[in-house]
């Protein structure tokens, strides 16, 4: 469930940016109220395309079973794991000059028209990011732990809005910049953990060879079923009793993500 807080308050919070950014620049513009009434029908335009998203993903899944279903499923889960590194990636390199940029597209825009389709593209690629990134998290879900993620992902978009609010009135120790560097690392650990759960997937279902099987076993010291172990496997990925392909992929991501952090930190040139 801290997952879904975690991406939805981010993602929320990301919208929320965008929506400012372009209201400041609409103030200080001769015809306020007519690009204001465009940005609106922008961001209900882009928040029905998320909508469609959502529901043409859950059709196309209705559609579809057995092998095609478990295909499907995984490849949503690890879409999901690798769409939240392009996010962290694309952000921590071009997230200090997102406002010169949007203000450079809103002046580009023809009118309200203009300004509407740059609020509806923004906040149809978050929805659309945090729809993908939800279902690959449910799918690690049943029951009455969906109704846990449906609530976890409505606390988030509260906390986003109640955090862009202090923030856009300035509030003390309080910013955009802070606030998405410390959520990089989270980000991360929950794509790490998706794709382990898409991993664990492909080996249960005979698509990828567990090598050595277990590694280990700390069961005993932390079991990944209940408790606290169970909120580490759900957060971080945790297992008590890894494969040798499992911790290859869990290598193979932290020193990925970690590399391409250290070359997107370079000034764009």
């Amino acid at each position: 469930m801290l997952n879904a807080l975690i991406v939805v308050f981010r993602e929320s919070l990301e919208a929320m940016l965008v929506i400012g950014v372009l209201l400041a620049w609409i103030a200080r513009q001769p015809n306020p109220a007519a690009l204001r009434r465009g940005l609106w029908a922008g961001v209900g335009a882009g928040l029905g395309l998320a909508l469609a998203l959502g529901f043409a993903t859950f059709a196309a899944q209705s559609q579809m079973q057995g092998e095609a279903l478990e295909k499907f499923q995984v490849g949503m889960v690890l879409f999901a794991a690798g769409l939240i590194v392009q996010m962290v990636l694309w952000m921590h390199r071009h997230g200090r000059h997102m406002r010169r940029e949007l203000e450079a597209q809103a002046g580009r825009a023809a009118g309200a028209l203009g300004i509407g389709a740059v609020a509806a593209l923004a906040v149809a690629r978050e929805g659309a990011e945090t729809v993908v990134f939800l279902y690959g998290l449910g799918l690690e879900s049943q029951g009455g732990d969906r109704l846990g993620l449906l609530a976890a992902a409505l606390a988030g978009f509260a906390l986003a809005a109640a955090t862009g609010a202090l923030v856009a009135r300035g509030a003390r120790f309080l910013s955009y910049r802070t606030l998405f560097a410390a959520s990089e690392i989270l980000l991360l650990v929950i794509a790490s953990s998706l794709l382990m759960a898409g991993v664990d997937r492909m080996i249960g279902l005979d698509w990828l060879p567990p090598l050595l099987d277990p590694v280990w076993d700390s069961s005993t010291l932390l079991d990944d079923g209940s408790g606290a172990g169970r909120l580490l496997a759900d957060f971080a990925g945790y297992r008590a009793r890894p494969s040798a392909s499992l911790l290859l992929a869990y290598a193979a991501f932290w020193s990925f993500a970690l590399w391409r952090l250290r070359r997107s930190a370079k000034p764009v040139s």
